[in-house]
């Protein structure tokens, strides 16, 4: 059973500023994390039902299975990222961890 964190980030004031510190500042520390297996990001292009965009960007970070993100969260380095994510998310921005079967 693996194991991931989803992090929805919310529209922020400014998109390219934004972009800009999480390619060059947040995915950098996101890649130091321990025991990450797999990273994606991505932005959101559009609504299939032509609803508002209500989030700016998704991140899934994969981990072997819930122990191995536990402990990772634990760690300096995760620290560090919580710590910038503090700094970069808009209001309404939303972690989830998720379990796969």
């Amino acid at each position: 059973m693996s194991a991931k964190l989803v992090v929805l980030y919310a529209t922020p004031d400014d998109p390219d500023a934004f972009d800009k510190h999480y390619l060059d500042v947040h995915v950098p520390l996101v890649q130091k994390i321990p025991g990450l297996n797999k990273f994606e990001w991505a932005t959101f292009a559009g609504a299939p039902d032509g609803g508002e965009l209500s989030y700016h960007l998704i991140a899934e970070l994969y981990f072997a299975d819930p122990d191995a993100l536990q402990t990772a969260m634990g760690t300096d380095e995760s620290k560090a990222t919580a710590a910038d994510f503090a700094q970069i998310a808009p209001a309404g921005s939303r972690m989830f961890v998720a379990v796969t079967g």
